[in-house]
């Protein structure tokens, strides 16, 4: 063995490191716990030299706290029962100075298991305890800012949504104090319509997820009442990134919200001036046109000349025509149209209005259908779709007259809370039908005002600007919303957002033609109620002229009277707006429940609740919208008595 190998040299190399460290405060005591040797780092941490406190007790490192606590004894007796004894505290220097300490205590034996002795290792953490100490305090301060805060409810989550903390302004905000809602879950500050689409369960996962929720919505108070909120949740991780929690901040934005909805009440009266305008001007053009038709025909009654009757006549149906068109848009518009919903395919759809849409743009528009497989059905009017989508794709083919690339696609969505607030829908799944154009866009200026009434940006006599708000009417009245995206130069993407239906779609069934609607009648009696004396009267002798017996009455109860007697009745015809207390559809569910088989035809202009609201007539129900031709309702009450298969519900 050579010098360099022997044990007393390494021995003494490792000695001459451990005296070199000046770190750590690194020494031997005895069994009675006397200092037996000490190195650079000792004496730099506490201020002794070596002659000074070897052979001393290691106690008098310790205050006069702990030494009266007997800390000294214990941590020897802990090192050689449990074989290592570790504690941070206060020490003291020979100065009487302190510092805060990492001391590790190991016994130290010989080869037989006896005690021999103890190494003590201490670390001076003076700097880090400092540092921590000032992490403290300012979490303090914060604490009590944030419980001071009355502005905001600003409190903790755990992460299963439990209450952890509460300030000022929660408990002021909610109605709770702290030792109310501590440890509760923080569902119970949302709405039951909130609670039955797991909105707070969405939240917790959107924050942990993404980084953070965000959303404006209703919350609910502790007695029950709403308040209008601004809510942002944001997940607490530890070092290891690791989810311990939520910070959560609600703001009350209730007065905010009522200030906008003046503004927008004051908007809304903008526009039905608009409209009132606009009505007022094209009304007085059909009114022109049909009352001057007809004071022709008296002066060529007069003169004999009644071979030109038919240029007035034409003229005359027309405007009617016309009329009758506005009166549908502005219905539309107002969300008051009558509309037939059921469950949709709008793939099924799209393709059967796919060569429609070719002819109408022309050549120069390229079209393309894009479908979504697994496409939801939804519950609407399939004809209004159309129609809807129709005149989507004139406008985009009008805002490209140099050609270009239209694309009608549609998708399956789910909004959130984020989304469906952006949408100013309720959260759930959707059905989108979007048109897009690669024409010349619009400017924000234009989308601000496109759903409005009579706004066009066509030419004078080229557009009613009625489209865009009659297909606004359509959505909204259907349960759903359109949104328009555009970039001035690189073209527009108008979106339909429709609910989702539970129902397969229905495969449309075309009505055909019974080939005996000019049949006379055998005896049927049809009931006319209509507070209108010359509705009446025209239906009347419609029906009078193809055989049916009529009875009439001028208002609901009046022909409930009728309906509730031993008179047949083989058809019920009753407009919707009744006078009299009782609706046209109040009057025929009257009429069901003692006549359960009784077919009825509403007539109406528009959509009263009581007659269809979102859902479906009953078997053996049936809508005309005025104005109609007497002729059609002549073919279709036909089709109903006969009990055409084509028109069953």
């Amino acid at each position: 063995m050579t010098d360099s190998e022997h044990p007393s040299s390494t021995a003494s190399r490792f000695e001459l490191l451990v005296q070199s460290v000046t770190d750590y405060a690194i020494y031997m005591l005895d069994t009675e716990g006397r200092v037996t040797s000490w190195n650079a780092g000792a004496r730099r941490f506490k201020g002794y030299e070596a002659d000074e406190i070897i052979g001393q007790h290691f106690s008098r490192f310790y205050t006069p706290e702990e030494q009266e606590q007997q800390i000294p004894r214990i941590a020897l007796e802990t090192a050689e029962r449990e074989g290592r004894f570790e504690i941070e505290g206060w020490r003291v220097r020979k100065d009487n100075s302190r510092f805060w300490a990492n001391v590790v205590i190991d016994p130290i034996r010989d080869p037989a298991g006896n005690l021999v002795g103890f190494a003590k290792v201490t670390r001076d953490l003076t700097d880090r305890r400092a540092a921590e100490e000032e992490l403290r305090a300012s979490e303090e301060r914060f604490r009590m800012l944030v419980q001071s805060v009355t502005d905001y409810a600003i409190y903790m989550l755990d992460p299963e949504g439990r209450v952890s903390s509460w300030n000022a302004g929660a408990e002021r905000f909610k109605g709770y104090s702290a030792d109310e809602i501590m440890g509760q879950h923080f569902s119970r500050f949302y709405t039951d319509e909130d609670l039955k689409a797991g909105i707070p369960q969405i939240a917790l996962e959107t924050a942990s997820r993404d980084g953070r929720f965000e959303a404006e919505g209703w919350r609910v108070k502790k007695d029950g009442s709403k308040f209008w909120a601004s809510v942002i949740i944001d997940p607490i991780r530890n070092d290891d990134g690791e989810l311990i929690g939520f910070a959560k901040v609600t703001r009350d934005l209730s007065e905010k919200r009522a200030i906008e909805e003046q503004l927008r009440q004051s908007q809304k009266m903008e526009a039905v001036g608009q409209l009132t305008g606009g009505l007022a001007h094209d009304f007085n053009n059909l009114l022109t046109g049909i009352s001057g038709s007809l004071e022709m025909m008296k002066m060529r009654i007069a003169q004999g000349r009644t071979a030109e009757f038919d240029r007035y006549l034409i003229a005359a149906q027309g405007a009617v025509r016309r009329a009758a068109s506005l009166t549908h848009r502005l219905l539309a518009f107002s969300r008051r149209q009558t509309l037939d919903p059921k469950p949709t395919d709008a793939n099924r759809l799209m393709r059967g209005i796919e060569e429609l849409v070719r002819r109408t743009v022309g050549p120069g528009v390229r079209v393309e259908v894009v479908e979504t497989s697994g496409l939801w059905p939804t519950l609407v009017d399939p004809n209004q779709l159309e129609n809807a989508v129709l005149n989507l794709c004139i406008n985009a083919r009008d805002a490209m007259p140099n050609g270009g690339a239209l694309t009608i696609e549609t998708a399956n969505k789910w909004l959130d809370e984020r989304a469906a607030r952006k949408h100013d829908l309720p959260v759930g799944q959707y059905v989108s039908v979007c048109v897009t154009d690669t024409g010349t866009g619009m400017t924000p200026e234009v989308i601000a005002k496109a759903f409005d009434p009579f706004f066009t940006t066509k030419p004078m006599g080229e557009g009613t600007g009625l489209g865009l708000s009659m297909i606004y009417g359509f959505a909204r009245q259907s349960g759903g919303q359109v949104r328009i995206y555009s970039e001035i130069g690189q073209g527009t993407t108008i979106c339909l957002y429709l609910p989702r239906h539970g129902e397969d779609a229905e495969v449309e069934e075309r009505p055909t033609d019974s080939g005996n609607a000019d049949a006379t009648a055998t005896g049927e009696v049809v009931l006319v109620i209509d507070d209108d004396p010359t509705i009446r009267m025209l239906i009347a002798e419609v029906l009078a002229e193809a055989g049916y017996t009529v009875v009439e009455a001028p208002d609901g109860p009046a022909g409930l009277e009728i309906l509730k007697s031993n008179a047949r009745i083989d058809l019920l015809i009753t407009d919707v707006g009744l006078p009299g207390g009782l609706n046209g559809r109040q009057v025929a569910d009257a009429a069901r429940v003692s006549r359960p088989h009784l077919k009825v035809l509403f007539i109406t202009g528009y959509a009263e609740n009581a007659v269809i609201g979102r859902s479906r007539l009953e078997r053996g129900m049936f809508v005309l919208t005025k104005p109609f031709q007497m002729e059609h309702l002549a073919h279709r009450i036909r089709e109903i008595i006969e009990g055409c298969n084509s028109l069953q519900r």
